[in-house]
């Protein structure tokens, strides 16, 4: 099956165009926070060209480039593309790396990692969104992602180890931990972990290192309200 896309014409163009400029904004307002005062030229390149009206349901079209999380259909959404561009910031890419994303999803944050990194392995635990995201990233002439779908233990350690590692659902500290051993040394982890704590469903988007000599460490950024990782 091919999965059908619409078209990216004029107008989701100045969509796309205006969502970065928002999104630009935002980065700026948090920098206190994130250290990033502004986006990459890889990252906002990205951004800019990844056609998110793409990845969103057809009901769901008309605000595919508002600044907020949209339902995908399982229980499950797409991220703000705030907090897409972000992740994908702190995860400092380049062209050689190797990335996991934990949740594809609909595909849209590996469609946008595809777009700076050189091999995207992307694992998602519904087989529905895992085919549908295949589907809709061969009909982008997107090649350099590969759609797992998930085992019993988080990401994909038969994989690794990666470079970068990101994940789209909320992690528990054991989830966490598993993930890190993922990590290749020198590697960057950006994840939300559940911390127990009341403020904004208790979850802190968190950047982990791995040194040379494989020591973890961590910092969190932001508050955030991610889904569960299943």
């Amino acid at each position: 099956m091919t999965a059908q896309i619409p078209p990216d014409d004029a107008r989701t163009q100045q969509a796309r165009r205006a969502m970065l400029r928002v999104i630009d904004d935002e980065v700026a307002d948090t920098a206190r926070y994130t250290g990033r005062t502004q986006l990459s030229p890889e990252v906002r390149r990205a951004m800019g060209t990844v056609p998110r009206h793409a990845f969103v349901p057809e009901r769901e079209r008309e605000h595919a480039y508002d600044n907020r999380p949209l339902p995908i259909g399982q229980g499950q959404t797409i991220s703000q593309p705030y907090i897409v561009a972000i992740m994908t910031e702190l995860a400092d890419l380049t062209g050689d790396s190797r990335v996991l994303e934990v949740g594809t999803g609909c595909g849209y944050q590996a469609a946008v990692l595809a777009a700076i990194a050189g091999e995207v392995h992307s694992v998602e635990a519904v087989p529905e969104l895992a085919q549908t995201a295949r589907e809709r990233l061969r009909a982008l002439g997107i090649t350099n992602v590969t759609v797992h779908e998930a085992g019993g233990t988080p990401g994909l350690p038969d994989e690794a180890p990666f470079d970068a590692i990101l994940a789209t659902a909320a992690a528990s500290r054991e989830q966490a931990d598993r993930l890190t051993a993922q990590l290749a040394p020198g590697g960057r982890m950006i994840l939300p972990i559940d911390t127990g704590r009341s403020f904004f469903g208790g979850q802190s988007l968190t950047r982990i290192t791995k040194a040379a000599d494989g020591e973890a460490s961590e910092e969190s950024v932001l508050p955030v309200a991610f889904v569960p990782m299943v």
